[in-house]
């Protein structure tokens, strides 16, 4: 069986997360998910997502894809996240290039092009700007 990871914080869902998803089950039989915890999200990001982990959690395992989902509590444990969830893979999108691939050594490490012209970051600003008109 093979198992496919990849990471996220999945805040305000999109068609961009929802396209990573699809595409990174196709690689295997199993598709493991770790959710950055609220914590991680603003330690990373300097802010703290919309939604708490555990509506983005909730949202992520009610995907067809999705086999399970766990908290990411730590960028430095992507390692050990792995091998825990018997990963043979890990999927991230292509604006993490060669950020992964220290992991080569326990698993195969794929980076997928990114939905053009969509991302949350761009979301936001959107609606804060139609909402300043």
């Amino acid at each position: 069986m093979l198992t496919v990871i990849t990471f996220g914080t999945f805040d305000l869902f999109h068609i961009g997360h929802l396209n990573i998803l699809e595409r990174a089950k196709k690689y295997g039989d199993r598709l493991v998910v770790g959710i950055s915890s609220d914590e991680l999200n603003i330690s990373k990001k300097n802010k703290a997502p919309v939604y708490s982990f555990e509506n983005r959690k909730d949202i992520i395992k009610g995907l067809r894809c999705v086999n399970s989902v766990f908290k990411e509590e730590s960028l430095e444990d992507k390692k050990k996240y792995i091998i825990e969830n018997n990963a043979n893979l890990l999927i991230m999108g292509d604006d993490w290039e060669g950020k992964f691939d220290h992991l080569l050594e326990i698993c195969n490490v794929i980076y997928l092009p990114r939905t053009p012209s969509i991302s949350t970051t761009e979301t936001v600003e959107k609606i804060i700007f139609l909402n300043t008109k």
